[in-house]
């Protein structure tokens, strides 16, 4: 298991963007929490398997038509964090 530190930029504050991950995190079976920060960007911690990450990278980038995620970064962290959910922040 890993965990990934993800900050997801563009039209991602006021839209539902953090409910949005956090269905996308429950279809990817990965647990971790969704964070607004100051700057408009969203903060995102997550731990699960490689492809299970990565498939819920694919689906926050793919928004829901109200959603623009136009830049994400995503840095693996040296220890992994188990959550027992996803939750908003």
């Amino acid at each position: 298991m890993l965990s990934w530190e993800i900050r997801a930029t563009g039209r991602v504050q006021g839209v539902g963007f953090r409910r949005f991950a956090q269905i996308c995190a429950r279809r990817s079976q990965v647990t971790g929490w969704a964070s607004n920060r100051y700057d408009g960007s969203v903060l995102i911690r997550a731990s699960g398997e490689r492809d299970r990450l990565e498939l819920f990278c694919d689906l926050l980038r793919a928004g829901n038509g109200i959603i623009d995620v136009r830049g994400m970064t995503v840095e693996e962290l040296n220890e992994t964090v188990e959550y027992d959910d996803f939750t908003i922040r």
